[in-house]
């Protein structure tokens, strides 16, 4: 069984958030993508606390595409360190784990 992942990053504006979520899921790189926000985010950037209103984008993907949606996120993504995060899903219901492998790009073997 493969194994399966939410990729999360964020970006200034929902357009942002849209286009990698889109481009991420017309290639096959994440089976589906939700945009949240706006979030209120505080964190440290160049010496300084910042905060920043952001929209959170989560993909779901397999593992094994995780630097080539990475990659892609990279394309778009216009931050200069962009925050991308997998955490492992750990748990899905059958139908949905099955849903979710038939949607993504194909396994090379």
């Amino acid at each position: 069984m493969a194994e399966f992942i939410q990729v999360v990053t964020t970006t200034e504006t929902k357009g942002e958030a849209q286009q990698i979520a889109q481009a991420a899921v017309e290639k096959r790189l994440a089976a589906c993508a939700q945009i949240v926000g706006p979030i209120s985010s505080t964190y440290w950037w160049k010496g300084k606390v910042e905060s920043a209103n952001e929209w959170m984008c989560l993909m779901k993907t397999r593992k094994s595409l995780f630097a080539e949606l990475e990659r892609a996120i990279r394309e778009i993504h216009p931050y200069e360190i962009p925050e991308i995060v997998a955490v492992p899903i750990v748990a899905v219901s059958a139908d949905y784990m099955n849903w979710l492998d038939n949607e993504l790009k194909k396994e090379v073997e």
